[in-house]
């Protein structure tokens, strides 16, 4: 039982930098107060007892703000960063290592009495405010940002963001290379962010940055197979005046001093 406690309270130190003793993560942490109320309550629950069991997960609503409902099933070394407003449905399974943050939802989409919220494999993250909708199963070591909203199901490793959830398909090496090749050919940087950050704008920039690799590897086969024909065709494209677009697009803004 100890070395249990003092396993959990060493995954929450990993997970938390503002943790500063054993006995503030027991004692202050709702996330931590909530989970030991579940566990006896769970335990209720499987015992058949289930309006005890009702009765002590209302008590741990109402002491830390987060709701458990006792029939869900929660692994080892489960943590809930600031906690409130957090909601955890009847059927939901959770399994080791999993981080949630404030405000998410593993809610249920029917009334029917069947299995109808999300399973979580391990070292799941969710991120503040996110909603995991349904009976779908979120992979190994998922990422969920923050306030998606998830009715799909998440393939292990994933990130998801957005409304709904989408994939974010890690960009490949060759693919920034490309990119920023392309960018700088046209004067334009889609660059100027963190490229980590899924940012649905750059996402479409992406895009329109692939299509315009491809055509552009065209154009060059097409010149080739003419300047093989004896016909010279010049497929040099001309920078942007970047200058001229920023004076444009910023002669409504006020002057700097």
């Amino acid at each position: 039982m100890f070395h249990g406690l003092r396993e959990y309270v060493r995954s929450v130190f990993q997970r938390d930098p503002a943790a500063h003793s054993a006995l503030e993560v027991l004692i202050l942490y709702p996330g931590v107060q909530a989970l030991a109320l579940h566990r006896v309550s769970h335990r209720l629950w499987r015992w058949k007892l289930r309006w005890l069991a009702r009765a002590l997960s209302q008590f741990g609503r109402w002491l830390t703000g987060i709701e458990i409902h006792p029939g869900a099933s929660i692994g080892k070394r489960f943590f809930i960063d600031h906690g409130m407003g957090v909601v955890i449905g009847e059927t939901a399974e959770i399994g080791d290592d999993c981080t949630l943050y404030h405000g998410v939802t593993l809610g249920g989409t029917t009334w029917r009495k069947e299995k109808r919220h999300p399973t979580l494999g391990n070292s799941v993250v969710i991120g503040a405010g996110a909603k995991v909708l349904g009976p779908i199963m979120v992979g190994d070591g998922a990422r969920i940002g923050s306030n998606s909203v998830v009715v799909k199901d998440v393939p292990s490793g994933a990130t998801v963001v957005g409304i709904p959830g989408r994939v974010v398909t890690p960009r490949s090496d060759d693919e920034t290379r490309q990119r920023e090749a392309l960018a700088r050919k046209l004067g334009f940087d889609a660059y100027g962010q963190t490229r980590d950050m899924p940012d649905p704008v750059a996402h479409a920039i992406d895009l329109m940055l692939d299509h315009m690799h491809r055509v552009d590897g065209k154009m060059k086969a097409l010149a080739s197979a003419l300047e093989k024909a004896g016909i010279r065709v010049d497929l040099e494209i001309p920078e942007l005046d970047v200058e001229n677009l920023e004076k444009a697009g910023g002669s409504g803004a006020p002057k700097e001093d």
